[in-house]
């Protein structure tokens, strides 16, 4: 009888582990790895300055991103700095956020607005953070080809 309800045990809990383990499979398939995005305004990203357009950007077998530009297919890789923990609430689709910061055109005779890729959303996991602005700035975020500015410093 204690032979027959350990048995019992055991294969109920292994049932258990193992539904448990395909609904985390079937999530993590939900997970996009890559997304496409319009990106109105120039741009830095991995240390190199970027143009106005349509941008690809997909994760990267060593665990960076790389961005790829449609127009011209020409990749940038973007270095993760560190993961950062998901939102709450949970965010619905991949967004990007820029840093935006004034800095003097070459000539330092006039003033102008820089934005730097900063962060990177996936839906359903932890963020990329692949830039920091010290001292104040604003964000913009950019989703689903649309740009949504969020007021005030960060």
């Amino acid at each position: 009888m204690k032979r027959q309800a350990m048995v019992i045990g055991m294969s109920l809990a292994l049932f258990l582990f193992g539904a448990v383990a395909l609904a985390q499979a079937q999530t993590a398939s939900k997970i996009p790895s890559e997304a496409s995005f319009q990106i109105s305004f120039p741009f830095q990203a991995g240390g190199k300055k970027l143009a106005v357009g349509a941008y690809a950007l997909r994760k990267a077998a060593d665990g960076g991103l790389v961005l790829r530009q449609v127009s011209s297919g020409k990749d940038t890789s973007v270095p993760v700095l560190e993961r950062i923990p998901k939102p709450a609430p949970p965010i619905s689709e991949p967004r990007l956020v820029f840093d935006e910061v004034g800095d003097f055109a070459p000539s330092y005779t006039e003033y102008i607005t820089v934005y730097v890729l900063s962060e990177v959303w996936f839906p359903g996991e932890d963020g990329y953070r692949v830039h920091v602005t010290k001292g104040a700035h604003k964000t913009k975020v950019v989703k689903a080809g649309a740009v949504l500015p969020i007021n005030g410093p960060e």
